[in-house]
This record gives structure tokens, sequence and C-alpha cells, in this order.
């Protein structure tokens, strides 16, 4: 990332903490986020929609049922990470907004890098192909994709509200699409 998103995340992150919550720590977030981040893609790719309930919000659930329903199998089991086979984490954007009610919310997209040994067809998706990493000598070849995934977590802050972090938004680009 730029020094610039860079700075302006950790503004945010000092923001959060002097006037959301004073405990807040992004490493702790990230360990949550990369735990949420896992056990939501598998479920995805097992179909048990109905298990995301309380992670993921209702219009990206409804959302998630269309798509997830016209998926073909490869894909599908090309969403599920692994905590292990996570390889790369990093924040994205991170936002503090009130709406038109006077709640307080805040948005943090995290970007999750991770390996998959699903059996993808060659031409799909395009950027796995250059990321494609052979495990093993000849007899034992393992072909992972090295995959890319943005969860976004939202939590309001106003006074009385639940503490939970939930799932606004999920890309997983070339493959939930």
């Amino acid at each position: 990332t730029s020094p610039f998103a860079w700075l302006r995340t950790r503004f945010y992150y000092l923001l959060i903490r002097l006037y959301f919550d004073q405990e807040f720590s992004i490493e702790e977030f990230t360990r949550g986020a990369k735990q949420a981040f896992s056990v939501v893609s598998k479920l995805l790719s097992q179909r048990k929609l109905d298990l995301l309930e309380e992670l993921v919000s209702a219009e990206v659930l409804q959302v998630l049922k269309e798509k997830i329903s016209l998926l073909p199998d490869s894909h599908r089991d090309a969403l599920a990470a692994d905590i292990d086979s996570i390889m790369y984490t990093t924040e994205g954007d991170v936002r503090i907004y009130y709406d038109d009610d006077g709640r307080k919310f805040v948005s943090i997209l995290m970007c999750f890098w991770y390996l998959n040994g699903a059996n993808l067809p060659d031409d799909v998706p395009s950027e796995a192909k250059v990321f494609q990493i052979v495990f093993g000598d000849e007899n034992t070849k393992e072909k992972k994709h090295l995959l890319t995934a943005n969860y976004e977590f939202q939590r309001e802050f106003t006074e009385g509200a639940k503490p939970d972090w939930t799932i606004t938004r999920i890309e997983h680009p070339r493959l939930l699409e």
C-alpha cells in the first residue's frame, strides 16, 4: 500500500481507539478476521448458507444464495480457505461514518491471499494461472492456486448496539461473480 494509505488507516485506528473502543487492536482484529474468513469461506464452499446468518448481513446473504447456486463445483471448492493456507492479509479501506439516525459505524475491508488446491480449469480464474504453485516431486505433484478474497467487516458503535462485527461484503474475484 502507499505510505499515504498506510498513514490514513493508522489515523483511523487511533480515532477508533479514542472515540469508539479503547481496547481496539488491529492485530487482534486481523486475527479474528482471518478466523471469520476461514469459517465463512468453508461454509460458502459447502453451501451451508443458513449457518452464516449471524456472521453475514442479510443483504449479502441474499446475494450469496443466488450466486452459490449457480457456481460450478470447482469454483465452489476454490472458495474454501483453511486458516493455515492464508498466505497474506492486509487491511484495505477503513471508514467511520454516521447514518441519518445518528448511529455510529466502523467498516474495515480486509484482503486475503490464500492457497487452494481446487481443480480449477486452466482458463479460469485468469490471475490464478500466473500463481500456480507445484509442491512435491514429479511423482507426487500437487498444484495449488494463489487466490484472493476481500471481506468487509462492519460494527455499529451506537450505545446499546451489539458489539459484534458483521461481514457486509464478500468478494472472491473470478470465482464468485
